[in-house]
């Protein structure tokens, strides 16, 4: 996840070089964008949040230090943020249904699609928050085990207990919704 200069443009964007911190934004944008709708569950709030990560990143660029891994620092402000909107938002379910109509599928394939993505983002949000991260950073933000490990600051067979019993759960949810 880290290139190899993600510390030198750490510290160019600290000393005012705009250019370099475009470049970090367009490298982790993207992946943190998904960690934030997966631990939100909106996009709005996930947009926000990521765009206050880099904003408070940037801002913040000074107190980053080199020793540890640029997105793991990223992740930590971006955390923080969603467990920020969690608390403050207001707690209202607002479902939208987005048909998306591709190529052969039908309007019931389209229709199920966007109902299993519910349920599963449903299930995922029930998750503790502990739980939800490693299936996140596991599953959509495609980091391996001694990468969620380095971005969590555990082991990584805290990393591996914790995803193990994150599916369990995930499955065991969505297996009751089901029935």
């Amino acid at each position: 996840m880290q290139n190899p200069d993600d510390e030198s443009l750490a510290r160019r964007s600290a000393g005012g070089d705009i250019e370099a911190f475009e470049i970090l934004v367009t490298r982790y944008q993207r992946v943190l964008f998904k960690v934030a709708l997966r631990m939100l569950g909106d996009h709005a709030d996930a947009n926000d949040a990521t765009q206050a990560a880099l904003v408070k990143a940037y801002q913040h660029l000074g107190s980053f230090d080199p020793k540890f891994r640029f997105f793991s620092w990223m992740y930590r402000i971006l955390l923080n943020e969603c467990l920020n909107t969690r608390r403050g938002r207001r707690q209202h379910e607002q479902e939208e249904v987005a048909f998306e109509l591709a190529g052969t599928e039908t309007p019931l394939d389209a229709l199920e699609k966007v109902e299993r993505r519910q349920r599963v983002q449903k299930a995922l949000l029930a998750l503790t928050d502990d739980y939800r991260q490693v299936v996140v950073l596991r599953h959509f933000a495609e980091l391996s085990y001694d990468e969620i490990a380095a971005t969590l600051g555990v082991p990584a067979t805290v990393v591996k207990s914790r995803l193990y019993t994150a599916r369990q759960r995930l499955a065991e949810m969505l297996l009751l919704e089901t029935t």
